[in-house]
């Protein structure tokens, strides 16, 4: 495959508070072996030797496992490939002269940083929230002393894939956390060792979540489209139930220590 020549329109935005733009860049002879990031490193090469500001994006481990890479490419987030992240898609995808837009996650609970990161830290306090076990359960067991069934801990493991990048929000036209946080209580909710707090955790992960100030789900299931894990909107389904019991558990206990 030959190299490409592209035009890029990245967004810049200097500060938190700074008003933000398009700003149009041509790079030259990439790779179509290139990883996207890769792409960007070349543009901030040619940057850095104008003596101009290079483009400031998230990126971590580079191999799709960390969630930190969180790019809106073409308006679709990482790009648009089904299951994979920025950083695993390559410049094979795209053609010679292509026109490439890329932005930043737009939600409210992610506020933009600078360029293309943005502020995560909304999922940080959801986590801190209730997605723990602190349940007493002595020391470490033997793997096959608590069992698990099959189909229960495949569920677990396929809801503890979900890496925290975010694209299930930048993707929802509400700017819904639903899959994220549907996603981290499955992992704990499959298993033995979650069902001592898994009311309170429940109400508690809902409740920060909330107070984040991401947006109401409305099933538009763009989320599940964007997530680079697959993670599927079951978990959505068994979140709201748990919370259904939850809430009403909550309230009848709020009722008979009022005396009711």
């Amino acid at each position: 495959m030959s190299d490409l020549d592209l035009k890029l329109h990245v967004w810049r935005q200097a500060k938190r508070e700074a008003t933000g733009k398009f700003v149009m860049y041509e790079v030259k002879q990439v790779s179509t072996h290139a990883s996207f990031l890769e792409m960007l490193d070349i543009l901030n090469e040619q940057l850095i030797a104008k003596g101009e500001e290079p483009v400031a994006f998230d990126h971590d481990c580079r191999e799709g496992i960390c969630g930190a890479c969180s790019l809106m490419i073409n308006g679709r987030p990482h790009g648009g490939n089904k299951g994979t992240t920025t950083c695993q898609l390559h410049m094979r995808f795209y053609k010679n002269h292509d026109e490439i837009w890329i932005e930043p996650w737009r939600a409210a609970a992610f506020p933009v940083l600078k360029d293309l990161c943005v502020d995560r830290s909304a999922f940080d306090k959801v986590i801190a929230a209730g997605g723990f076990i602190t349940a007493n359960t002595g020391s470490a067991p033997d793997a096959n002393d608590v069992l698990v069934p099959k189909e229960q801990a495949e569920m677990a493991m396929d809801a503890a894939a979900c890496i925290g990048c975010g694209a299930c929000v930048a993707a929802c036209p509400n700017g819904s956390a639903m899959l994220f946080v549907a996603a981290k209580l499955s992992h704990m909710h499959h298993l033995p060792q979650g069902q001592p707090e898994r009311a309170r955790r429940t109400v508690g992960m809902v409740t920060a979540m909330d107070a984040a100030g991401f947006g109401n789900c409305s099933n538009h299931y763009e989320c599940e489209a964007a997530c680079p894990k697959d993670i599927s909107r079951d978990v959505i389904a068994e979140l709201n139930r748990d919370y259904a019991k939850a809430s009403f558990a909550h309230r009848e206990h709020a009722a008979k220590s009022d005396g009711a």
